[in-house]
């Protein structure tokens, strides 16, 4: 069993946003995330809808897009300047779900109305694991 290296209880801020109509999902948090330095955040709450949705399913190489209506379910997962890791699940107007990683392409339909935290004395990175094969989450103190 892998243990992470800082199972200790920081501190957290929260910030609250509404993303518009055609926005871009993916650009909005990656600018939010410059804007206000955050280094170690997640998503802790999303609601509201999507025009286009992309995804890449567990397992696949490629992006899925999706267009039509959609609710979403839920967003979460971790954010930082350089990089994320975050997971989408949207349903269509005959509540059929789907789910996987969120790529660039996601729509703001009517609304986006996240809250994000961020722990101020981490930073979050990605490095290559050689376990997965992926670059996976690294937690450092903050510099």
């Amino acid at each position: 069993m892998m243990t992470l290296p800082y199972p200790y209880s920081f501190s957290a801020r929260f910030y609250a946003l509404r993303l518009l109509p055609g926005q871009e999902v993916f650009s909005q948090l990656h600018a939010f995330a410059q804007q206000h330095q955050l280094h170690a955040a997640w998503i802790a709450g999303c609601t509201g809808s999507l025009t286009d949705v992309a995804l890449r399913y567990a397992g696949q190489e490629g992006t899925t897009l999706l267009n039509g209506t959609f609710e979403v379910i839920s967003l979460n997962g971790t954010l930082e300047q350089s990089g994320e890791h975050l997971h989408l699940c949207v349903s269509d107007p005959h509540g059929t779900m789907l789910g996987g990683h969120m790529m660039p392409g996601c729509t703001v339909r009517t609304t986006l109305e996240l809250v994000i935290g961020s722990l101020e004395e981490l930073a979050f990175s990605r490095q290559p694991c050689a376990l997965s094969g992926y670059d996976e989450l690294h937690i450092s103190p903050v510099k």
